[in-house]
């Protein structure tokens, strides 16, 4: 029996490398969904490979370099841009049972993970030496080290932390001919030329697959006071920022905006208590790393802040569940699907621009046609909109819409990808934001480390 293009000597390879519990076909396979935003798809793969350590890892990409098979990794399958969506002549390889910590330096800060390893494990691992790892993201119990290795991940708390790769002090991959590259060390200052590990950090497995790091780790914040704010609007909530931020020497971690369509969506009856009034023109939820004994500054500020009119309500958790049910209305993102909000995106803009092209592009969807719309929120604090739009069900149609939302960012300097990467989804998209010497460049380094183009195949680049 052939698998498409694979056939089954080739596979009968692959279970010699992994063990036949490390190869996964037929109905088993089918059994697993394409991706997060595709549960309902099967894994088109002609197979799925396990590997357990690094050694499989090189023996498998050796044996499809070989081949000329194409090899298409996953994480924890959480992406939104279909950057692990595979077709029936590819290779699926995953790392869920190269999970695991290695060890943690609580001195140096640092931890030595396995690319499968969960980033809520990382997490859990960090707090249990008094420490923190600073990445934070709703799908923090699926999304692996690797995964957002491979895609830079951001998340809530980029604002103060930034975004994975300042998080990776080293770490081991594997190129597309099995060649291992480990640069494993643990040092914050390494000055000595090209860095390898920026090569495949946010290059979404397409140069080469990740299977241990190094991760920088911090020290744990002390607690945490967090306010759900009303504002006249984004510029007004620009405000609170700079002076939140001047207030408490840049110890804001994060700072989350909504406008109100997506607020008031998200506090209707039978979802989430609205901790203010659904009429103001804007929200924005802020969290500050400090002590108790500065909770007397912080209201302080507020109080000033409303003097000034750059916020006209304001609510200030007093325990940790008040905390955590404010979190639950910026994060519980999933609702917006069964609410009709299903299309995702994911974009930058500078902060001066973002009133007047969130306000455009909500005006520029809503004319397509009656019932379309759109919901805008996000990570307010470094630039990052996330839009949610109705599904259109129309080609055509959709187009607007990617027009309405990406047609601006050119010329406001902004990104079509934020944090979510490129994949399938967005690869006709990158010249909005890249110029052509960029994407020469990047085909340039893909050319150099995959000649045969068996990483990823079709991801980023068109053609």
């Amino acid at each position: 029996m052939m698998h498409e293009s694979v056939p089954d000597a080739f596979l009968a390879t692959l279970a010699a490398i992994v063990g036949p519990s490390g190869l996964v076909t037929g109905a088993e396979l089918r059994g697993r969904p394409a991706s997060w935003t595709r549960p309902e798809e099967p894994c088109a793969a002609a197979a799925l490979v396990r590997p357990r350590t690094t050694q499989e890892v090189s023996l498998v990409l050796a044996a499809c370099h070989a081949a000329g098979h194409p090899v298409v990794p996953r994480g924890g399958c959480t992406g939104l841009v279909d950057g692990i969506l595979c077709n029936a002549a590819e290779i699926a390889l995953s790392l869920e049972r190269m999970g695991g910590i290695e060890s943690v330096d609580p001195l140096a800060m640092t931890m030595v993970a396995r690319a499968g390893t969960t980033i809520a494990m990382v997490q859990d691992a960090a707090q249990a030496e008094g420490l923190m790892f600073p990445l934070d993201l709703g799908a923090r119990g699926s999304a692996t080290v690797g995964g957002t290795i491979a895609t830079n991940a951001g998340g809530l708390r980029v604002l103060r932390y930034g975004m994975m790769r300042e998080m990776v002090l080293g770490l081991e991959a594997v190129l597309a001919d099995g060649t291992v590259v480990s640069s494993l060390r643990p040092l914050i200052k390494n000055n000595t030329g090209l860095d390898p590990k920026h090569l495949f950090l946010g290059t979404e497995g397409t140069l080469g697959i990740v299977t241990r790091a190094v991760l920088r780790l911090r020290p744990a914040p002390a607690g945490y006071a967090t306010a759900f704010l009303a504002c006249p609007g984004v510029d007004a909530a620009a405000r609170v920022l700079a002076r939140t931020q001047a207030a408490f020497q840049g110890r804001v971690s994060s700072f989350e905006g909504m406008w109100p369509g997506y607020y008031r969506l998200m506090t209707e009856p039978g979802r989430f208590a609205p901790p203010l009034p659904r009429e103001h023109p804007y929200y924005a939820l802020v969290e500050i790393e400090c002590v108790p004994e500065e909770e007397p500054r912080i209201h302080a500020l507020l109080e000033s802040l409303m003097e000034a009119g750059d916020i006209l309500d304001a609510v200030l958790a007093a325990s940790e569940e008040q905390r955590r049910g404010l979190w639950r209305i910026r994060e519980a993102v999933e609702m917006l699907v069964p609410a009709g909000f299903g299309r995702p995106f994911d974009v930058s803009v500078p902060l001066s621009a973002m009133h007047d092209y969130v306000a455009a592009a909500t005006r520029a969807v809503a004319a397509i046609r009656p019932g379309a719309g759109a919901v805008a929120y996000g990570h307010i604090g470094d630039g990052n909109i996330h839009w949610n739009t109705t599904p259109l069900g129309d080609p055509a149609l959709e187009a607007q819409v990617d027009a309405a939302i990406y047609g601006p960012l050119t010329a406001l300097s902004g990104s079509v990808s934020a944090e979510h990467g490129i994949g399938l989804a967005k690869r006709g998209k990158l010249g909005l934001s890249r110029s052509d010497s960029e994407v020469a460049v990047m085909r340039a380094v893909k050319q150099a480390l995959d000649p045969r183009r068996i990483l990823n195949p079709g991801k980023i680049f068109l053609g």
